[in-house]
């Protein structure tokens, strides 16, 4: 037994092994399935294995006369086996029900099928307790990074069995409760979705201007003039090429140069106008703008993975950006460099309360591409390759923040699409996003209602998140008292599991023998051929 198993079984109980029930423990096919196959046969892999069930949402297919049929097809009650990937991975098992069929399994994937007498859906579901938990971890093997049970291992688990009409009724019980908990995730998740959708709407209202009343309607009740984004623009224009001349100078200073004139000042580009043909009409008070005139935008640096160390300065990589906006950093998210690069790269010092966004990711799920992040008071860390600095000009960072995680600029970043199979953008796309701009006092109520709202919106999703876990802990509960005899009444009518292990062995010898005398006759019928 490995360490967490049962401590003491129920009467009527017996341990014994997934070998001693078991009439079959075998891999499946490493043929490549197809994505789409007409006519073909769906290939069960470790990914359609999800929370103890199958998943046949995305399916993978052999031909039909693949040469390794009827062998590799599944039957009802068939238990299949994760036996390699990552340790949290290794070890998740489900029972293939019938349906569809025909239906095959892949290499990575064990089946078992057990004996007459023992409950398949029973087997798996120890498999995904704690107990089966514990037991994976005490054999899992490592193989070039993957962790590994093999079919010598999986016959050799220990497993709890109660007579077998008792198992009967345990899964009956497991699967009542865990239905009714399926019903309770189900809403929590159409409660997270709600959420989402909600936090979408409010900034949607944000960026055409409906959440809150215009500058220019506050303006006109209160009889004063205020200042139209047009006039704002032309503000941050102004404080953009103040900003590049003074770069300038420095650059030339560095070199030993001094201008004589202002002939150098010519060099400069005005950025792009936006182009707003079949842009959407904006709120009075407010105008178009492209990121590249309201904003800057820097590039990281590729800062060499063989430097990292235990101290320094952290080092800010996709990974720290999370999804509602902030900054984070983990035991296995943090990395350091010496803080001697620190000093020879002053300019990629990320300090608090700064805009960043990753420019590359491995898809587009959870806006991980183009996700926007604003750092912590008083962060002080170095901006790797693949994020990009964002520094707003004059406006309210907090308004550009959610501007930038707004379905507006989500549907700019869809469009870009940039990469097969990793997906990318770069600044200079970025410059020539059409920025909604409203005047200065009105970002700033903006921000207030916006983040009134979100934050509350957030004390919910985290309530729910809550209770998403909690349905997770019972859930493990449930199969605990399972395995300990503590979820059904015990029968003392039913017969024990040891008879039904002394039934099943009888019956092994008797077509052991059986197939042992057979063997014999044929061999003798062979040596009296001439």
């Amino acid at each position: 037994m490995s360490e967490g198993s049962p401590k003491c079984l129920p009467a009527g109980w017996s341990w014994t092994t997934i070998g001693e029930t078991a009439t079959e423990v075998r891999y499946g096919t490493s043929a490549r399935a197809q994505e789409t196959l007409e006519d073909g046969v769906p290939v069960l892999r470790m990914g359609n294995i999800v929370g103890g069930r199958i998943d046949f949402t995305t399916l993978k297919f052999l031909p039909a006369d693949h040469a390794e049929f009827p062998t590799l097809l599944l039957s009802p009650g068939d238990l299949l086996f994760n036996r390699t990937n990552s340790a949290e991975l290794v070890g998740k098992s489900a029972v293939y029900s019938g349906s569809p069929s025909p239906c095959s399994f892949a290499s990575y994937l064990i089946r078992v099928r057990f004996e007459d007498g023992v409950q398949p859906t029973l087997v798996g579901w120890y498999l995904n307790s704690l107990f089966g938990r514990a037991w994976i971890k005490s054999v899992v093997s490592q193989q070039v990074g993957q962790a590994n049970v093999n079919g010598t291992k999986l016959r050799a688990c220990n497993l709890p069995l109660p007579p077998r009409e008792e198992q009967r009724r345990i899964v009956e019980a497991i699967e009542s409760y865990f239905s009714r908990l399926d019903d309770a995730v189900a809403t929590l998740e159409r409660v997270q979705r709600n959420l989402r959708r909600y936090r979408a709407s409010v900034l949607k209202a944000a960026v055409e201007g409906r959440l809150v009343p215009t500058e220019a309607e506050v303006a006109r009740q209160e009889g004063r003039d205020y200042e139209p984004a047009s006039a704002l623009l032309e503000r941050i224009l102004a404080e953009r090429r103040r900003r590049w001349e003074e770069a300038e100078l420095t650059k030339l200073e560095a070199k030993g140069k001094k201008p004589k004139d202002d002939k150098w000042k010519a060099k400069y580009k005005e950025p792009v106008a936006p182009d707003t043909e079949g842009l959407p009409d904006l709120p009075e008070g407010w105008c178009w703008a492209t990121w590249s005139q309201v904003a800057l935008s820097q590039n990281g640096r590729a800062f060499p993975s063989r430097e990292y160390s235990d101290e320094g300065v952290r080092l800010l990589r996709p990974g720290n950006l999370y999804e509602d906006g902030t900054v984070g950093w983990t035991d296995k998210n943090t990395r350091m460099m010496p803080e001697r690069w620190a000093r020879e790269f002053p300019t990629y010092l990320v300090g608090g309360n700064e805009m960043v966004m990753n420019l590359t990711a491995q898809s587009l799920k959870d806006e991980f591409l183009g996700r926007v992040c604003m750092t912590a008071h008083g962060e002080r860390c170095l901006l790797n390759q693949r994020l990009a600095r964002l520094s707003p000009l004059l406006m309210s960072p907090r308004f550009v923040l959610w501007v930038l995680k707004s379905p507006w600029f989500r549907r700019f970043v869809d469009g870009l699409n940039t990469g097969s199979l990793i997906q990318h953008m770069f600044t200079s796309q970025l410059d020539v996003f059409a920025f909604p701009l409203p005047p200065l006092a009105e970002q700033q109520r903006l921000v207030a209602e916006i983040e009134r709202r979100v934050t509350v919106g957030q004390k919910t999703a985290e309530q729910v998140a809550t209770q998403a876990e909690r349905a997770s802990m019972v859930r493990q509960s449930i199969l605990r008292w399972a395995f300990e005899g503590r979820l059904v009444d015990q029968d003392p009518s039913d017969e024990p599991a040891s008879e039904l292990f002394e039934r099943i062995r009888a019956e092994r010898e008797k077509a052991a023998a059986t197939k042992k005398g057979a063997t014999r006759g044929r061999r003798k019928a062979a040596a009296k051929k001439p």
